[in-house]
């Protein structure tokens, strides 16, 4: 699939949240009875009188230091939503097997390849002496047979915007509207309510003129760290970013995966407006910037209500 560096219509969605079935008191109250003992005796230890007034001088220890620091973590506020999809899985009788778990897992043995740069592509030699123009039919044509591929020629000016703030904000979570989500929706949800599927986004700098731009659902990745197989993979080609003024991009999309070319452009497009690529300096793209930092610093203002209205405004 082509893509260009431009607008594209979003459908309006929201996130849907599941209620977990015990409540959180209850498994509380659990927890302090099994532990009982336990608790008492370190409480003598502390001089304190009972497990009660222990568990309490914890808990404001524990929130003295939450104030003192004042960070979060950002994919806390995503766990309601992660919780969800595995309770609609336990729901509809679809438990995971350990193959299952394991099926998007890469094994840390597997020896790794060396990254592609654009020379595995294209004879430089020979590109370099064709124009802007030829070059982008030519690296079009290159992935034509692939239904699986994204292809696009962005603009240096554009990338460099972009490859700035990856590099100081090289993490991210996008919502992407899909219809066949795990997620229960509310009984009083509009008919042509489409539930979120929320995506981990990760740049990796593999080379001084090839960067990675690695996608995989947000379970995946909570499941499985830096061992997630991410679904989409965008490689950035800066061999002629000088000469010729563009950087050439292609990915793929796994075909293994549930996710479709369609959808993982749904997410690159997104991907560019909270990098900044277009440069539009409007109140809706500071906003998105201001929202990517947050993430990356762990700020207590990152919102996943702000991340779901910014990405479905058609405002750059």
């Amino acid at each position: 699939m082509t893509l260009n560096f431009s607008n594209a219509s979003i459908r309006a969605a929201r996130v849907t949240n599941v209620r977990f079935l015990q409540s959180k008191k209850v498994i509380d109250q659990q927890i302090k009875e099994k532990y009982k003992e336990k608790l008492d005796a370190k409480a003598k230890q502390e001089g304190l009188d009972n497990a009660e007034k222990l568990l309490q001088e914890m808990k404001d220890k524990i929130e003295a230091k939450k104030k003192e620091l004042n960070m979060i973590d950002p994919l806390k506020e995503l766990e309601d939503y992660e919780q969800a999809m595995n309770l609609k899985n336990s729901i509809s009788g679809k438990k995971k097997t350990a193959k299952d778990v394991n099926s998007n897992k890469i094994d840390p043995s597997t020896p790794k390849v060396p990254f592609k740069t654009l020379e595995s592509y294209l004879v430089l030699d020979k590109v370099k002496d064709l124009g802007v123009q030829e070059i982008d039919f030519l690296w079009r044509a290159k992935f034509q047979k692939d239904t699986q591929s994204l292809v696009a020629v962005a603009p240096t000016s554009t990338y460099n915007e972009m490859y700035k703030n990856a590099r100081n904000n090289p993490t991210f979570v996008l919502p992407l509207p899909k219809e066949d989500a795990q997620v229960e929706k509310p009984s009083d949800s509009p008919a042509n309510d489409v539930p979120m599927e929320i995506h981990f986004v990760q740049w990796s700098f593999v080379g001084p003129e090839t960067t990675h731009c690695m996608i995989t659902t947000l379970m995946e990745y909570k499941l499985h760290k830096e061992y997630a197989r991410p679904h989409t993979t965008i490689s950035f080609h800066q061999e002629l970013s000088k000469d010729k003024g563009i950087v050439l991009m292609n990915g793929h999309v796994d075909e293994d995966s549930a996710m479709t070319t369609s959808e993982a452009q749904v997410l690159l497009l997104n991907i560019q407006r909270f990098y900044g690529a277009f440069q539009t300096g409007s109140e809706v793209e500071k906003k998105r910037l201001a929202l990517l930092e947050a993430f990356n610093n762990g700020s207590s203002t990152f919102s996943m209500d702000d991340c779901i209205a910014l990405s479905q405004t058609l405002e750059n």
